[in-house]
């Protein structure tokens, strides 16, 4: 018997130690930085500006075409994509607020998938959520008139269950809004030149080809091991402009980014997801998660270079999380240059203009969401259950409380005010018209937000974290907007595609 005592005793001993070893090499090679090991060797892609005509009635009219392709990241080494027009990510759109938008979105992938308008107020039909799937071979036309502020917004698919992979293999892009009072503002908006546009993902390669795998206790999602802006690997882009206006937009799919320079220097954020801050805001970090943008102004000086950096400290919680949530790790994104000599730029004016976002102030109805993996109010997605009916015409304050693990929160149509997080006002980009938050594990955001509608009370519209991994297991629901006095209808699943749509 004691013979048997000190064997099980050793074997205990042995299991716990190889227990130990495989938790140490996991947490050692959770970390990683690609800090100083950039060479910054190839120039920066601009996504062209899509094409477009103005049809009879004065319509603004684009096509994109979901398509696959193959694009060289790395030079002789041809890898698997999806694009919109074009072998990775899609043109950048581009339209005025007041003008009517007519997008023909053509499928031509071998399986279904959508084209959501992140951040764009339009009508539920026309959003491009999990209910307007666009079979294989398919074409969709949604149209809408623009009636928002002048913002940096972005577009993607979204089908049920299957977003991140469509999202991850490349199909992505931009979608900006103009409006004439910001036009007069003395800010950088030669789009390409002194206004550019930053895609940030980051991305594994297995040989030729993307991993998309989930490493072990990465219950965030897919963390890859580079980052790369605009489809460029290691990029650099030379600017001949004293200020430079950079729109962030984060769209990875998983990893959450604490963007600042190499040598500190401070920025001047001008505007977050749904357009301009009221005031400019001068500070040396920003926080974007996936889904959220950011438009800072840089300024440089001849001859210099300077490093746009990912540190560490993007997502917060324990050393657990922060370790297994991709937050210990640093990134060099993009390398700036400036030209010996630099055009003069003005300053950002101090003053940019008001919010369209509500106050919170006299809410018609208040509600409560609680986040838990995979879940909201502890129901996963349900394409026949609408959660939450509101009424046009009408703010509501929304609460959300994290639970249990980075999440954020989207909420598709509208652009709210953050009233408060965690019981304190709001700083930072948490000040600007938004549509995703971050809200740190334990944390509780108080949002405000107002309906315009138009109503439908058959086609729901989504709120859901947009970290896509858990948008996939279910972390989704679903409102509609009625008249008042109207109920919501039963709404049909999503068991067809669409042929065409007009």
């Amino acid at each position: 018997m004691k013979r048997i005592l000190i064997v099980l005793g050793s074997l205990v001993g042995v299991a716990a130690l190889l227990l130990g070893g495989g938790f140490l090499w996991l947490w050692n090679d959770a970390e990683i930085s690609t800090v100083g090991e950039e060479d910054f060797a190839n120039e920066l892609a601009i996504p062209p500006l899509a094409k477009s005509r103005v049809a009879e009635d004065g319509t603004r009219v684009f096509d994109l075409r979901m398509r696959k392709g193959t694009k060289e990241f790395r030079a002789g080494r041809p890898t698997p994509t999806w694009g919109f027009n074009q072998s990775y990510l899609g043109p950048t759109l581009r339209a005025e607020r007041g003008e009517k938008v007519r997008v023909r979105v053509r499928n031509g992938l071998d399986e279904t998938s959508s084209v959501h308008w992140h951040g764009m107020h339009l009508p539920a039909r026309m959003d491009g959520g999990p209910h307007q799937p666009v079979r294989a071979g398919a074409t969709w036309t949604p149209h809408w008139k623009v009636d928002q502020p002048a913002s940096t917004l972005w577009y993607h698919p979204h089908p049920h269950g299957k977003t991140e992979k469509h999202v991850q293999r490349g199909l992505a892009g931009m979608f900006l809004l103009d409006d004439e009072k910001t036009r007069k503002l003395a800010l950088p908006k030669r789009y390409g030149v002194d206004d550019l546009p930053l895609i940030v993902q980051d991305v594994k390669f297995d040989g030729d080809r993307f991993d998309h795998g989930h490493a072990m206790m990465r219950n965030v999602g897919f963390l890859g091991d580079r980052t790369m802006v605009n489809g460029t690997l290691s990029p650099h882009r030379t600017v001949k402009d004293e200020r430079v206006r950079l729109r962030l937009l984060n769209a990875s799919t998983a990893r959450s980014y604490h963007f600042g320079f190499d040598d500190d220097r401070d920025f001047t954020l001008v505007g977050t997801d749904g357009g301009l801050l009221e005031r400019p805001d001068r500070m040396n970090r920003v926080k974007l998660s996936p889904g959220e943008r950011a438009e800072i102004v840089v300024r440089m000086r001849p001859g210099e270079r300077t490093v746009l950096r990912g540190y560490s400290g993007a997502v917060g919680g324990d050393s657990f999380q922060r370790r297994f949530s991709g937050d210990d790790d640093s990134f060099d994104v993009l390398q700036l240059r400036a030209a010996r000599t630099l055009r003069s730029s003005p300053p950002v004016p101090g003053e940019l203009g008001e919010l369209e976002v509500p106050k919170g102030e006299n809410p018609a109805r208040k509600r409560r969401f609680t986040l838990r993996m995979g879940q909201i109010n502890g129901k996963a997605m349900d394409m026949k259950r609408v959660d939450a009916t509101v009424t046009r015409g009408t703010e509501e304050v929304w609460t959300v409380k994290n639970e249990d693990m980075p999440h954020n929160f989207h909420v598709h149509d509208v652009q709210f005010r953050v009233l408060e997080i965690d019981g304190k006002r709001p700083t930072g980009t948490l000040r600007g018209p938004k549509d995703t938050v971050f809200i740190p594990a334990g944390s509780t955001a108080k949002l405000a937000m107002r309906f315009e509608g138009p109503s439908d009370p058959k086609t729901p519209y989504m709120f859901h974290c947009h970290l896509l991994y858990h948008e996939d297991l279910g972390m989704m629901g679903q409102f509609t907007v009625v008249e008042p006095g109207e109920k919501a209808a039963r709404v049909p699943g999503a068991g067809g595609g669409h042929t065409h749509h007009h």
